[in-house]
């Protein structure tokens, strides 16, 4: 099995990935959505967090043979990133959402070195906005980013074309079609629930509005 579905195997496993069409979650978006996913719970699982820093250590190495540097975004790549930079080596920072409001008001936790190549870690990439304001916020200071690498992304429209227009190539271990592909095979959902799980991620914005409940 490779590793787009072992993985996606594994978050449903762990239910750090859940799937619920007929009763959808609702995202601090204000989304309704059929999908939930919390990757942080991958941390309380060592088989799965070693497959993880293990399969983003290999696709850095692959991609990225000249990085110098890691940086995880808060919160939820704090864990997962620290792990990735210990295990090739490398210096870590990770990047705050906003500026802390008290102390010397960081953004970015560690020792920022100006010119150090480095790779971003995420755990989830939606719309990408969260994201690449980490990738904004390491530009700013003079750290230049070679791209950035997450477990899992529900590859919208809005989320490649704001990476486009960031100029910030992302590689995933995973993704939303291997994710149904498996939920399939596996029994986790049903064929006819399927669809609906397919028809939200073209529009997740409207999908809400749209008479699901």
């Amino acid at each position: 099995m490779d590793t787009q579905k072992r993985l996606a195997e594994n978050l449903l496993q762990i239910k750090a990935i859940k799937l619920s069409p007929a009763n959808p979650f609702t995202w601090a978006s204000g989304w309704r959505s059929p999908i939930y996913c919390d990757n942080r719970k991958t941390l309380s699982y060592p088989e799965v967090r070693d497959y993880l820093k293990e399969s983003f250590a290999a696709l850095i190495r692959q991609h990225y043979p000249g990085v110098e540097g890691i940086a995880g975004v808060a919160t939820g790549a704090i864990g997962i990133g620290a792990l990735v930079a210990d295990l090739l080596r490398l210096p870590f920072v990770y990047v705050r959402s906003k500026p802390k409001d008290h102390g010397l008001t960081n953004m970015i936790e560690g020792e920022v070195v100006p010119g150090r190549r480095t790779v971003v870690v995420e755990d989830l990439i939606s719309t990408g906005r969260s994201s690449l304001n980490a990738v904004a916020a390491l530009r700013e200071v003079g750290v230049p980013v070679l791209g950035m690498v997450a477990i899992f992304t529900y590859d919208f429209d809005v989320a490649r074309e704001a990476f486009r227009e960031a100029g910030c190539e992302l590689h995933t271990l995973t993704d939303y079609h291997h994710l149904l592909a498996v939920a399939v095979d596996t029994g986790s959902i049903r064929s006819d629930e399927l669809a609906t799980l397919q028809e939200w991620r073209k529009d997740p914005a409207a999908w809400g509005r749209g008479g699901q409940s």
